[in-house]
């Protein structure tokens, strides 16, 4: 398939696909005219680049693991490699779970503020005074 096809499959630019190619990610064939052609597979190769720069990997990384998803050749680095992006994952994972738990703690105390007018408290914070007799 022609590069336009490619990126119409996969929901990337044509742009984003020559990147890929310059970053040694993506390998099309050439015609004998210098069109880019690439194969059925490419389309997962491109699905699972764009997964990985999401879990925020960099090209280069991503570069050494392409032998393995192309090819199918593994080695004990890259198996090192891969579970070392696999724990850096899990943390950002706990990073942004610990993010989204303060965020329902402001949304609650937000909440209940419209609706009872008591102030927004932080759970740091001091205690509000009690309105007491």
């Amino acid at each position: 398939m022609r590069i336009g096809e490619l990126a119409a499959r996969t929901g990337v630019s044509v742009r984003a696909l020559r990147y890929y190619e310059e970053q040694a990610l993506l390998a099309p064939e050439r015609s004998p005219s210098g069109q880019r052609h690439y194969r059925e597979d490419a389309v997962d190769q491109v699905v699972l680049i764009r997964q990985l720069y999401a879990a925020g990997l960099s090209s280069k990384t991503i570069a050494g693991l392409m032998p393995c998803v192309v090819d199918g050749d593994a080695t004990p680095e890259l198996l090192r490699r891969l579970a070392a992006e696999r724990d850096r994952v899990d943390a950002r994972i706990a990073e942004l779970l610990s993010a989204r738990e303060r965020l329902d703690s402001v949304i609650d105390g937000a909440t209940s503020n419209l609706l009872t007018g008591r102030r927004c408290r932080n759970r740091t914070a001091a205690p509000e005074p009690s309105a007491g007799p």
